[in-house]
C-alpha cells in the first residue's frame, strides 16, 4: 500500500496518530517500529524485513539479550543520576519519565520481567539504595565517581579535623578542670595544716596542783637561823642616817598578768628568794659589825 503524499491530510492524519506513546503490545523492538493497531503489527511481522531481522537475532539471541540489558541498565542509571542526584525518589517515577521517550528501549527485550526485578538487582549491584515501603519501592543514587569519592573524603577528613578538634578542647578542659581539683585540695591542706599549727603554738596552760598525787613538788628550802651576836648599844645618829624611808620601788610583777608559772619557773624565783634573803641578812650584820 502506498504511502500518503507529504501534506496531504492523510499524512497529517497518520502523523497525528502516531505522536506521543504507543502501545507496548504493537512495538516491535527487533525492528525499533511502532504499530499503530494489532492489523499493522500482524503485516510488520509477516514482512520480509522483520523476518531477515529475526533471523539475524535468532543466531545469537544470548548476547543481542545481554547487549538490550546493558543498555537499558545504563540509560535507567544516566536518568536516575542527572534528574535526581542521590535524592530518595520512587522507582515508578524514573520509570515514567523514561519510558516518555518515544524511541526508548523497551524492558521487554531485556532479562528482567518486571520493574521490581530490575529494581531488586540494581541494589544486589550496589548501585541504588532500594527502600521497600507500603507506596512501592524507592530508591536514591549512590555516587560512586573519582570526584564524588574524592569531595566524600574531603568531607570526611573536614569532620575528622572538625572530630579531633573539639577532642582536644575537651581535653584541654578535662585537664584545667583535674588541675583546679589539685589546687584546691592543696589549698584545703595547706589551711589544715595552719590551723594545726596555730593550735600547736598557742599558749599552754599548765597547772600547779600540790595536793594532787603523783605530781613532784618544788623542794622546800629550809634555812637556818643563825646565832644571834650579843646586842651592842644602838648609835643614835647612824640609827637616824639609816631609818630613812627608801624610795619606793613599783612592783611591776603585780601589774603584770598572773600568767600560769612552771615548775622550774617557781623554783628559779624561789632560789632568787633565798639569795636576795641572804645578801640582806649578810648587810645587816656587816652594818651591826661596823657598830
Amino acid at each position: 500500500m502506498p504511502k500518503a503524499e507529504a501534506g496531504s491530510s492523510k499524512a497529517v492524519a497518520n502523523a497525528m496518530k502516531a505522536k506521543g506513546l504507543g502501545r507496548l503490545r504493537w512495538y516491535c523492538q527487533v525492528c525499533e517500529k511502532q504499530c499503530r493497531d494489532e492489523n499493522g503489527y500482524k503485516c510488520h511481522t509477516q514482512s520480509e524485513s522483520h523476518l531477515r531481522a529475526m533471523l539475524h537475532v535468532g543466531e545469537n539471541a544470548g548476547k543481542y539479550i545481554s547487549d538490550a540489558s546493558q543498555q537499558f541498565q545504563r540509560e535507567f542509571v544516566i536518568l536516575l543520576s542527572r534528574r535526581h542526584g542521590t535524592n530518595r525518589v520512587s522507582v515508578n517515577t524514573v520509570y515514567q519519565e523514561y519510558i516518555a521517550d518515544k524511541h526508548h528501549l523497551h524492558m521487554n527485550a531485556t532479562r528482567w520481567v518486571t520493574l521490581t526485578e530490575f529494581t531488586k538487582y540494581l541494589g544486589r549491584a550496589g548501585i541504588v539504595r532500594v527502600d521497600e515501603t507500603e507506596r512501592g519501592l524507592y530508591v536514591s543514587w549512590i555516587d560512586n565517581s573519582p570526584q564524588a569519592l574524592a569531595r566524600q573524603e574531603a568531607i570526611q577528613k573536614k569532620e575528622r579535623q572538625h572530630m579531633d578538634d573539639e577532642q582536644r578542647e575537651r581535653k584541654l578542659i578535662a585537664e584545667q578542670i583535674e588541675k583546679a581539683k589539685e589546687q584546691g585540695d592543696a589549698s584545703e591542706q595547706k589551711e589544715q595544716k595552719a590551723s594545726i599549727l596555730d593550735k600547736q603554738n598557742g599558749p599552754i596552760k599548765l597547772s600547779l596542783n600540790t595536793n594532787k598525787t603523783g605530781e613532784s613538788s618544788a623542794p622546800k628550802i629550809q634555812l637556818k637561823p643563825t646565832s644571834a651576836a650579843p646586842p651592842k648599844p644602838a648609835n643614835v645618829f647612824k640609827s637616824a642616817a639609816t631609818s630613812k624611808p627608801k624610795p619606793s620601788i613599783p612592783d611591776t610583777s603585780s601589774q603584770q598578768p598572773n600568767k600560769p608559772k612552771t615548775a622550774m619557773e617557781s623554783l628559779m624565783i624561789t632560789n632568787e628568794e633565798r639569795k636576795r634573803r641572804l645578801a640582806e641578812r649578810e648587810q645587816s650584820q656587816t652594818k651591826k659589825v661596823k657598830l
